[in-house]
């Protein structure tokens, strides 16, 4: 499988039209210098450390006649991309002064070093995107409105899908001895996952007993000071609608967990919700819209991201963790089983190239089946929302199940919150390392 970086630069190269003299085989100059992503990532933080500089510690942004004064977030580096000689994307988040992130698409050109920006457009703001883009039949890109777009640009695969998914991680210096444990995704009624290549030190597979999860378990020391381990998955998904599932340990689904806890505050806005609402359905679909209207999707600031469910009640933002952790202690709190699932969303509208992060969602049970729901999609691409009360799009896969996950052995640090990135221990305490996702799908279903 080709790097994230190279099957994003060929996705860019086509959707920004730049294809000219290279897609025709022309010849490109030897003295034109090389550029990386990591030249890339530096050009674009210069420049908008430039421009800071120059706006009392603000980076200044207009658009459609409104002024925004910015500060950086982050550089979404498995989007960095050279699209073509001199020419360059980035995708950034910016927090302005209000709080809200902005996605924000640049385009540059020049050499590492002296890169200038072209082009900027507010592409997403908090998550909720204002434009997508499609594959015209020359095989360059446009942009489309969002009313315009079809479920699949926003998203959906519906029925089947089947790709190639790679788990990279590279290790950070070891100087002890070490663990690290990574999901280990499973086959079911849904899935089917295979392991076609594995680039990694000797591993064994342990189990979590209560939600009947697996994880990848790794035995380190300091030779793997910096190594990268790459595990290919080949996966088949069928999408997800409500499903029969009769007999569960509705007690198990119904308890307080250390982050999705079930005390009066949330029994009285869970109350408050659902009142007058007879059917378990019915009360699950309130819950749903309350955390829409609720939360806003915003990856900034401290407390988020943890699937918090006093933090996402509190102070209203977070990421897709913290929308379901909410939803899952207002359900539990008035008597609806439901629960966590963690994995990655597959992009539907190109078939290659980097996924941005991991993804989670949540099932709730009712009338003898689980429902799939996914209410942080739901709110970024609102057309969505009757589609995501009730179905998981097949362009997912999932890596674990559940929260306080205690595998055997597990962590020092004990229970893990939930199990999508490694959890890494060097010396008995907790060490990151550097994630990636990529995939490539099978196009015959195109």
């Amino acid at each position: 499988m080709e790097s994230i970086t190279a099957k994003k630069v060929l996705f860019l190269i086509s959707m920004t039209g730049f294809l000219g003299a290279q897609s025709a085989g022309a010849y490109v100059p030897k003295q034109v210098p090389n550029v990386v992503t990591a030249d890339i990532q530096a050009g674009i933080e210069k420049y908008i450390e430039d421009k800071a500089a120059r706006g009392g510690g603000y980076f200044k942004f207009s658009s459609d006649g409104k002024d925004f004064s910015f500060k950086l977030v982050r550089v979404h580096t498995e989007y960095l991309a050279n699209l073509s000689t001199r020419r360059h994307f980035a995708c950034v988040d910016l927090v302005d002064t209000s709080g809200d992130v902005y996605d924000v698409d640049f385009f540059l050109s020049g050499d590492p070093g002296d890169m200038t920006v072209t082009e900027k457009t507010l592409h997403k703001l908090n998550g909720i995107p204002s434009y997508t883009w499609e594959q015209n039949r020359r095989g360059t890109w446009q942009r489309v409105p969002m009313g315009e777009a079809t479920p699949e640009l926003l998203g959906v695969i519906e029925g089947e899908d089947e790709f190639d998914f790679l788990y990279r991680v590279k290790l950070p210096e070891i100087k002890d001895t070490a663990r690290m444990w990574l999901p280990f995704p499973e086959t079911d009624e849904f899935q089917t996952v295979e392991i076609k290549e594995i680039n990694a030190p000797e591993y064994r597979v342990v189990k979590e007993p209560k939600y009947g999860n697996k994880s990848f378990l790794f035995e380190l020391g300091p030779d793997y000071s910096g190594r990268v381990i790459d595990i290919l998955f080949h996966v088949k998904r069928k999408e997800k609608a409500a499903y029969a599932h009769e007999i569960i340990d509705r007690q198990m689904y119904l308890a307080a967990q250390l982050l999705t806890p079930i005390d009066g505050n949330f029994r009285q806005i869970a109350g408050e919700v659902v009142a007058g609402k007879k059917s378990d359905l019915v009360r699950a679909r309130a819950l749903y819209d309350h955390v829409m209207d609720r939360m806003r999707y915003m990856k900034y600031g401290s407390g988020w991201g943890k699937g918090d469910a006093v933090y996402a009640c509190d102070v209203g933002t977070g990421n897709c963790t913290d929308f379901h952790a909410y939803f899952i202690s207002l359900a539990r709190a008035v008597g609806i089983p439901a629960r966590f699932a963690i994995g990655a969303t597959i992009p539907s509208s190109r078939n290659d190239g980097g996924v941005d992060g991991y993804h989670c969602w949540a099932e709730f049970y009712s009338d003898g089946k689980w429902w799939p729901v996914d209410i942080s999609e739901a709110d970024k691409y609102s057309s969505l929302s009757t589609y995501y009360f009730g179905h998981h799009p097949a362009n997912r896969l999932e890596f674990s199940r559940g929260r306080d996950l205690e595998f055997n052995p597990g962590p020092v640090s004990g229970p893990i919150n939930f199990l999508a990135y490694p959890v890494l221990e060097i010396g008995g305490k907790p060490a990151k390392t550097k994630t990636e996702f990529s995939f490539r799908r099978n196009i015959s279903r195109k």
